[in-house]
């Protein structure tokens, strides 16, 4: 494991967001999720795991704090949260970026590949996402998510499973994502998401964070096709965006009448910690495009980028 320093609660963003302590956290997620065998230095490995379950805590905080005065102004009504919810496909951080209009229109064969290797190294697996958040929710809200885990299954079809089809994509681009050549925003988003769904404590805003997907990655998916269908990809080979772009419409509308409304419902509490996780996802996702675009663009002047993608 890497040795890391122990940052305080007031750490900088450029801690939590460095290469070191992002591939440090991605390490630990991979090899602590694995399904393991019994092993005689268990304790040793108990004892690390505290110490990253802390850094993991500092790092989902510091992205909380950031976003708390903005999710306060959530309503505690039911309803009216639900509907402030899906105005975050117009204004939530990291909308309508300029990124994927160009990914659409523009982008090389090449481009494509890094932008996909970044975005499959960053990958937590939606399926066990919505698997860790839904243990011990309420009953509707719990049905939800198994609608929602049942589908990113294939329903039962092992060639209609999510997953598989992503690496479908990953071979027909020759991708072979590592963590070590994944930029640390990328490996952060994954981490998040991945923090909030193995901690109780973060339960409510990871049903946020799963739901703030579904509801904002159409559009990306739409385009991210678009562009693959442009430079070569047949219609199995960039399936899983194709399929994306159409069923998450469903699913988002399906998760907040099925499960966000009910969870409010039963206690406005729990508004502030969705929108909270709502806004720590996006917040990441927006650090991504950032990124992406600094290096896609390799040193492009932003404004004659952004016109040239918004005219396409």
């Amino acid at each position: 494991m890497l040795e890391l320093p122990t940052p305080d609660r007031n750490a900088s963003a450029e801690f939590y967001f460095s290469d070191d302590f992002q591939q440090s956290l991605a390490r630990w997620n991979r090899t602590r999720l694995e399904p393991q065998f019994p092993r005689e230095n268990w304790r040793q490995t108990m004892l690390d795991d505290t110490r990253m379950q802390t850094l993991e805590g500092d790092f989902l905080e510091s992205l909380r704090m950031s976003v708390l005065d903005k999710a306060a102004e959530a309503p505690m009504d039911a309803e009216a949260f639900v509907a402030w919810f899906e105005t975050l496909k117009e204004w939530g951080p990291g909308q309508n970026d300029p990124l994927f209009p160009w990914l659409a229109e523009h982008a090389t064969r090449e481009e494509l590949r890094w932008f996909f290797e970044q975005e499959a190294a960053g990958e937590a697996g939606f399926d066990d996402l919505v698997a860790y958040t839904q243990v011990k929710l309420p009953d509707q809200a719990k049905m939800e998510l198994a609608r929602n885990y049942w589908d990113e299954m294939g329903r039962g079809n092992m060639k209609g499973m999510h997953g598989p089809m992503l690496q479908i994509v990953a071979r027909a681009l020759d991708v072979h994502p590592t963590i070590e050549n994944t930029v640390p925003e990328s490996l952060a988003l994954a981490n998040a998401m991945t923090g909030m769904a193995t901690s109780r404590r973060y339960a409510w805003h990871s049903v946020g964070a799963l739901g703030v997907i579904e509801l904002t990655a159409p559009g990306r998916s739409a385009l991210v096709a678009k562009g693959l269908r442009r430079v070569g990809l047949s219609n199995a080979e960039r399936r899983y965006f194709d399929l994306h772009a159409v069923l998450d419409v469903k699913h988002s509308e399906d998760w907040n009448r099925e499960a966000l409304i009910p969870l409010v419902r039963e206690d406005p509490r729990r508004a502030v910690a969705i929108a909270e996780g709502a806004l720590m996802r996006l917040c990441c996702g927006e650090r991504c495009f950032d990124r992406y675009r600094s290096h896609l663009w390799n040193g492009r002047e932003e404004s004659a980028a952004r016109e040239h993608a918004q005219a396409a």
